[in-house]
C-alpha cells in the first residue's frame, strides 16, 4: 500500500508539464536512469532520456485507464494481429499528450533538437505493409475514442528486413530493431503463459459419463508479455499493445551439460525462442511453413489464455457474460486458430458443453478479410496441423461436422456445395481452409472497402453469404489523422488549423470547412508554398539514400507500397519508359518536368517483384545519366520503405499512383494518406479509390482502365495481350527496349522474364490498360500546368477526405460489430491502488 505522501510526491513528478519540469526530467533520466555523465553521453542516450520523460507522463494515465476498466467492467475489444507496423513513437506520443511544443522548447533550451532526437528512434517494423499499419492506426483511434481495447501481437526480435539496393538489386539485411533498448515497452515477466505443440490426445470417459480429451506429451513454450502504452489524443485513456515473446520452459539441460555436451544443453532454448525471432519466415520450404504456423498459434494461445484469465478475474465462472463483455477481432486469417483454441479451453479445461462453448465463440469472434487473392487465403496441410496441434485438428473436424450438417439441412443433396463449403479442402493434399474457419466461427465478417466487400460476397465467400446473408458487412478502412497529417506534415497541418481551427484532428469531417477557401487566391498561394516546403525533407532523403539530386520544381509522381505484380509497379515503369521515348523523339513538346519516385519492399522469395525493383533502378540509371532529358525527368527508387520514410514522402507528393488491377486491391490506405496530404490520385476503380472518387468528386481525381467486371470479362474471353500491343506503336517500342536488353546491356536476357510474362500472359492486364493510362497521364500534365486548378484539386482532396479517418472506421466497428461503448478515464487523483494492477 502506498502512503499518501509518496503518492503525492509521485503525482507532482509525473504531472509536471512545464518546460522547466521537462528539462529536469530529461536530465534526471540521463543521470539516474541511464547513469551517463556529460562526456559519455551518446545521441541515443539523449533520445532515450527524452522518450522516458514522455513515457513518464503516460504511466499515471495508463494505470488510471486499467483501474477504470477494472472498476466499471465494460465490454473490452481485443484486436489480434500478426502485424503491428507502429513506426516511431516519440513524435506521436508527444502530440497525443499535448506536449510536443513543450518538449521542443525544453530541448532547444538544452541546446538540442527534437527532430534529431526523433531520427535516433528505430522504426518498430513489425509488419509487412498495409495490414500492420492499419492495425497501428486502429490502436490510435481506439484510445482516442475511449474504447476499452487491447492489441495482441508478437514481439519479433527482427522485424521486416532492411532493404538495401546493391547494383540495382534488392538485398535483405536483418532489421535489428531491438539492438538498442526500447524505452516504450514494459516487460511483464509475471504475465507468462504456457503454449504447447505436438504430442498426442487421449479420450477418457469420466465418472459422470462425459468423454473428455486430454492433450499429452506436448512440447512446452513460454509466452512472456511486453506491454506498450497507446495514448489517445486529447484524452486520459491509454490502452495497451501487448506483444508476446517466446521463452524456453527448459532454460538449460543440466544433464547434457554434466556430460560435456554444451551445445545440446542449450539447444532447446535456442530452438524454442526461434518462434518469435523473425517476422514471417519464408514459407516456401516445409520448415518455414511449420515455423509460421507455430507463430500463429503462439500468438492466439497466449492471447486467448490472457483474455480468459482476465475475464475470470472480473466475472468468475459466469460464462454467459463472456460474449457480453468481450469482443475479439481477427485481423485477417492469421489469428483464425483463436477459434479452436477458445473451444479447447472452454471444453477441455472449463468443462463447458460443446453447444455452450460454440455459442460463446461465435458470439465473441469477428473476422476482417483483407484480400481476395487466393495465395493469401491461408490453407494449412492437415498432416502439419495434426503433428503440431493434434487437439485443435480434432476440434476443427468436429466444427466442420456440425457445420456441414447444417448446410445439408439447408441444401439437401447438394454434395458439391458441401465440398465447396467444407473447412477441409480435399483436392490433392488435405488442407484446412483458415478463411472458412474464420467465417464459420465468427458472428460478423467484414471487407474493408465497398468494392472489396461486394466482391468478397460474390466470389470467395459466395456460398457463405447465401447461407448467412446478415453475417457479411463492409467497414471501409481509414488512417489516423494524428500520425498521417498532424505529425507527418506540420506545415500543412498548421495551415489547415489557421484556416478552420484544430477540431479537425479529432473530427476529420471538419476538413470540409476548407472548401470555402479552396478558390481564395491568397489561400491557394499559401497552400502551394506549404506543399513546396514539404519537398525539402524528401529531396534530402533521396540524396542521402540514393545519391540522386532531384528538383523541387517538378511534379513529384509517387508510387509507394509493397512491391507486387497486382499493384502494377511494372505498369508505372512502362509509363516512365514511354515518357522517356516520347521526350527523346519530340524534345520540343511542352513537357511537364516530373520526378518519378518509387519505394517498397519485395518479399525475399518473390523473384518477379525483385526483378521489377531491379528494372526500375536500371531505368533510373539510364534516364538520370542522359543529359538531354535530365531537366525534364528524373527517376529514383528510395530504398528501405518504412513508416518514418513515408512521413517524408507522402507530404511531398503531387500525384499519387494507385494503379492496381481493378478487383485486386482490397482497400489500400496509402491512397488515403496521400490524398489527405494534398496529392491528387491517378488510379483504377479498385479498392477504396472508388470511395475516394465519390468523396472528392470526379473532377478532382484521374481514373483510367478497365473495371473489375471488365477485367473478368477480358479473362473469360481469353484475354490476348497481342491485340493491345499491335494497336500501340509506342507500346511496341517500350516492350522492344525490354526485349533487346537496352536497360541491361551487360546482362543479356535479364529482364526477359518480365517481357515474356507481359507478352504471353499479362494476368494483371497491364497492357490492356496501358493506352488509357498514358492518355490519363496526359490529362494530369494538362491539369498540373493550370496552377490554380491543380491547387484547388489539391485543397479539395484534403477537404473531402474526412470519411477516411480511422476514427470513423473504429466508430463503425464499435457500433455495428463489437457493440462496445466508450469509457472515459477521468483525471482523478490517484490515492492508493484500488485493484490489482493488471495491465
Amino acid at each position: 500500500m502506498l502512503t499518501d505522501h509518496l503518492v503525492e510526491s509521485w503525482q507532482v513528478t509525473c504531472r509536471g508539464t512545464s518546460v522547466e519540469s521537462f528539462k529536469l526530467a530529461i536530465l534526471n533520466n540521463l543521470q539516474y536512469r541511464l547513469a551517463k555523465g556529460h562526456q559519455h553521453t551518446t545521441q541515443y542516450d539523449l533520445f532515450q532520456s527524452v522518450a522516458y520523460a514522455a513515457a513518464d507522463h503516460l504511466v499515471e494515465r495508463w494505470i488510471l485507464t486499467q483501474e477504470t476498466y477494472y472498476r466499471e467492467k465494460p465490454k473490452r475489444v481485443y484486436y489480434l494481429s500478426m502485424e503491428f507496423l507502429m513506426g516511431r513513437t516519440l513524435g506521436n506520443c508527444l502530440i497525443n499528450l499535448g506536449l510536443y511544443d513543450t518538449c521542443k522548447q525544453a530541448l532547444e533550451e538544452l541546446g538540442l533538437d527534437l527532430e534529431e532526437m526523433r531520427e535516433c528512434e528505430m522504426d518498430a517494423g513489425l509488419g509487412n505493409g498495409g495490414l500492420g499499419r492499419l492495425a497501428a492506426c486502429f490502436l490510435d483511434s481506439l484510445a482516442t475514442l475511449n474504447i476499452p481495447a487491447h492489441g495482441f501481437g508478437i514481439r519479433y526480435d527482427y522485424g521486416l528486413f532492411n532493404q538495401k539496393i546493391v547494383n540495382g538489386r534488392q538485398m535483405e539485411t536483418p532489421d535489428s530493431w531491438l539492438s538498442l533498448p526500447n524505452p516504450w515497452e514494459v516487460a511483464r515477466p509475471e504475465h507468462v503463459f504456457t503454449v504447447r505443440f505436438g504430442g498426442r490426445t487421449e479420450q477418457h470417459t469420466e465418472r459422470d459419463g462425459a468423454t473428455r480429451a486430454y492433450w499429452r506429451d506436448a512440447d512446452e513454450v513460454l509466452a512472456m508479455a511486453y506491454d506498450t502504452p497507446v495514448p489517445g489524443y486529447q484524452t486520459h485513456n491509454v490502452n495497451t499493445l501487448r506483444l508476446w515473446t517466446a521463452r524456453s520452459s527448459d532454460e538449460f539441460n543440466l544433464d547434457y551439460f554434466n556430460h560435456g555436451d554444451y551445445i545440446a544443453a542449450c539447444e532447446k532454448k535456442v530452438l524454442t525462442e526461434n518462434i518469435t525471432k523473425v517476422l514471417y519466415p519464408n514459407d516456401n520450404v516445409s520448415q518455414g511453413k511449420a515455423l509460421r504456423l507455430k507463430q500463429e498459434y503462439f500468438l492466439v494461445s497466449a492471447s486467448i489464455q490472457d483474455i480468459v484469465q482476465r475475464f475470470k478475474g472480473d466475472f468468475g465462472n459466469d460464462w454467459s457474460a463472456f460474449p457480453e463483455s468481450i469482443a475479439i477481432q481477427l485481423n485477417d486469417t492469421h489469428p483464425a486458430l483463436a477459434i479452436p483454441e477458445l473451444m479447447r479451453i472452454l471444453v477441455d479445461e472449463e468443462d463447458l458443453s460443446w453447444e455452450k462453448a460454440w455459442a460463446i465463440c461465435t458470439n465473441t469472434f469477428a473476422y476482417t478479410n483483407h484480400t481476395l487473392m487466393p495465395e493469401a487465403l491461408e490453407q494449412w496441410p492437415v498432416r502439419l496441423m495434426e503433428a503440431l496441434l493434434p487437439r485443435h485438428m480434432e476440434i476443427i473436424y468436429r466444427i466442420n461436422h456440425y457445420f456441414l450438417k447444417e448446410v445439408a439441412r439447408q441444401y439437401p443433396g447438394d454434395v458439391e456445395r458441401l465440398r465447396r463449403l467444407s473447412l477441409i479442402a480435399e483436392d490433392g493434399e488435405q488442407r484446412v481452409r483458415m478463411a472458412h474457419l474464420a467465417v464459420v466461427g465468427s458472428h460478423k465478417v467484414n471487407g474493408v472497402a465497398a468494392l472489396h466487400s461486394h466482391l468478397m460476397r460474390e466470389t470467395i465467400f459466395r456460398d457463405f453469404a447465401e447461407l448467412w446473408p446478415k453475417k457479411f458487412t463492409n467497414v471501409t478502412n481509414g488512417v489516423t489523422p494524428r500520425r498521417w497529417l498532424k505529425k507527418a506534415n506540420p506545415p500543412l497541418s498548421n495551415l489547415i488549423t489557421s484556416a478552420i481551427g484544430e477540431e479537425w484532428v479529432k473530427d476529420l469531417s471538419r476538413l470540409r470547412e476548407l472548401e470555402r477557401v479552396a478558390d481564395d487566391p491568397a489561400f491557394q498561394e499559401e497552400w502551394r508554398r506549404v506543399k513546396q516546403s514539404c519537398k525539402g525533407p524528401l529531396i534530402q532523403l533521396v540524396q542521402d539514400e540514393t545519391g540522386i539530386s532531384i528538383s523541387a520544381n517538378t511534379l513529384f509522381d509517387v508510387q509507394v507500397k509493397r512491391i507486387h505484380e497486382y499493384k502494377r509497379q511494372l505498369l508505372f515503369a512502362l509509363y516512365i519508359i514511354a515518357s522517356y521515348l516520347r521526350l527523346k523523339e519530340e524534345p520540343q513538346v511542352n513537357w511537364v518536368p516530373r520526378t518519378f519516385l518509387v519505394a517498397g519492399k519485395a518479399a525475399p522469395g518473390y523473384h518477379t517483384a525483385k526483378l521489377i525493383i531491379h528494372l526500375i533502378n536500371r531505368i533510373a540509371e539510364t534516364i538520370n545519366s542522359d543529359r538531354s532529358v535530365r531537366d525534364h525527368m528524373r527517376v529514383a527508387f528510395i530504398p528501405n520503405y518504412r513508416v518514418s520514410a513515408a512521413e517524408r514522402i507522402i507530404p511531398a507528393a503531387n500525384l499519387s499512383e494507385q494503379i492496381s488491377t481493378a478487383g485486386t486491391e482490397a482497400s489500400g490506405t496509402g491512397n488515403m494518406k496521400l490524398a489527405l496530404n494534398g496529392a491528387v490520385t491517378i488510379g483504377t476503380l479498385d479498392g477504396a479509390n472508388i470511395e475516394i472518387r465519390e468523396e472528392v468528386g470526379e473532377d478532382n481525381i484521374f481514373i483510367f482502365g478497365h473495371t473489375a467486371a471488365q477485367i473478368d470479362a477480358l479473362r473469360a474471353q481469353g484475354y490476348c495481350p497481342s491485340a493491345f500491343i499491335e494497336s500501340s506503336p509506342l507500346l511496341q517500342r517500350v516492350l522492344h527496349l525490354l526485349a533487346c536488353d537496352f536497360f541491361s546491356p551487360s546482362e543479356p536476357g535479364l529482364f526477359r522474364p518480365l517481357y515474356d510474362n507481359l507478352v504471353h500472359c499479362d494476368y494483371f492486364c497491364l497492357l490492356a490498360d496501358f493506352a488509357d493510362y498514358l492518355a490519363c497521364q496526359d490529362r494530369v500534365s494538362d491539369a498540373y500546368q493550370d496552377v490554380a486548378r491543380w491547387t484547388r484539386m489539391s485543397i479539395l482532396n484534403v477537404a473531402r477526405c474526412g470519411k477516411f479517418s480511422s476514427d470513423r472506421t473504429i466508430a463503425q466497428y464499435a457500433q455495428d460489430i463489437w457493440e462496445a461503448k466508450p469509457v472515459e478515464v477521468l483525471p482523478e487523483v490517484l490515492t492508493s491502488p484500488r485493484c490489482p494492477i493488471t495491465l
